[in-house]
């Protein structure tokens, strides 16, 4: 059987696994304040181009997700986000759990549109009964999106504008986004997102690491208090080492790049294959993913047939009653992994 449900159904990287190994019976400080992660945070730091900026590392991405939201929230705001941004459709409600309400707006391939955002925030100050109304704080977006597609540079500049003309705070969700670096025609860095976002996090979890977030604050004074509050939202570790350790294993030098960009780079060249194959065969894909998710269109016979010998995820059923599947690569598929897929077709 062939997998392709997602990108994190593998272990960890061999790197990682080494490295854990070898310093298995280290014995170091607890919850993150150990040398290991103070050396993978200054990685980041360097990494991103934003000496100040204040890294912390958490279990997984939901509750990276609702502890950033509860944190960078004042108790009256609520967190613009995609219909389909994953705190709003994937994450079982766990931001409005903080008591942080969600606050949806349309998706278009996954992404928000800044003059829609713009449009919202101007229709709340307008609106003279706003006090009863949760009020706009932040933006979340996902990149890459649910739907593998990326912001550009472009739209990156026009959110976080809209961000600062209403006072709001920007927060990305990176959880596959080593796969968002390496997209094919992708515009946006590290050193843009730390500039433009008030808070975004690293994923560790689907890029190479057996588990973990990298939540980075670039604005000063944004994460205070925040140890405290990751204790409160179950999200700190207290054998924090090994979350640091794995940052720090993926942000070193590797075949003239971070391991953490050739990760993404080796999961997007194999599924930009996967889509080409797709094609050549006569399939229809769902939209133009540049990332290591692709979305095929199935009828209920070839879906049938493929299942058979391959895994993949639903996604949604179609309008024309077929069914969305995706194929998700990552930074362990094997080439021949594809290239079988592909003899299936």
């Amino acid at each position: 059987m062939l997998h392709f449900d997602s990108d994190y159904m593998e272990g960890a990287h061999p790197a990682i696994i080494e490295r854990l190994a070898a310093t298995n019976l280290d014995q170091t400080s607890g919850y993150g304040t150990d040398e290991v992660c103070e050396r993978a945070r200054q990685r980041i730091r360097e990494a991103c181009a934003c000496p100040e900026a204040a890294v912390y590392f958490l279990v997984g991405g939901t509750q990276a997700n609702a502890a950033v939201a509860d944190q960078i929230l004042r108790p009256w705001e609520g967190i613009v986000s995609a219909t389909t941004g994953h705190i709003t459709a994937h994450e079982a409600g766990a931001v409005e759990a903080c008591g942080r309400k969600t606050l949806p707006l349309p998706q278009h391939d996954g992404k928000l549109d800044a003059a829609e955002v713009r449009a919202y925030c101007e229709a709340y100050w307008a609106d003279e009964n706003r006090e009863h109304i949760v009020a706009p704080g932040a933006v979340y977006i996902s990149h890459p999106t649910e739907y593998g597609t990326v912001y550009s540079l472009v739209e990156l500049e026009a959110l976080s504008q809209v961000c600062r003309d209403f006072g709001m705070r920007l927060f990305m969700d990176g959880a596959r986004l080593g796969y968002g670096l390496a997209a094919v025609g992708a515009d946006v860095a590290l050193p843009d997102i730390a500039r433009l976002c008030d808070a975004f996090y690293i994923g560790g979890t689907k890029v190479g690491a057996l588990c973990g977030e990298a939540v980075v604050f670039t604005k000063p004074g944004l994460d205070d208090h925040f140890f405290t509050l990751m204790k409160k939202r179950g999200a700190l570790l207290a054998k924090g080492r090994f979350l640091g350790l794995q940052f720090d294993v993926l942000f070193e030098e590797e075949d003239g790049g971070l391991r953490y960009e050739n990760a993404g780079r080796h999961a997007v060249a194999l599924a930009q294959r996967l889509a080409e194959g797709f094609r050549a065969k006569g399939y229809d894909l769902h939209l133009d993913s540049p990332t290591n998710q692709q979305f095929v269109v199935l009828d209920d016979d070839a879906k049938a047939r493929l299942a058979e010998h391959a895994s993949f995820g639903f996604w949604e059923l179609a309008p024309d009653g077929r069914t969305v599947v995706r194929f998700a690569t990552s930074w362990a598929t094997r080439p021949e992994a594809v290239d079988e897929l592909l003899a299936l077709l």
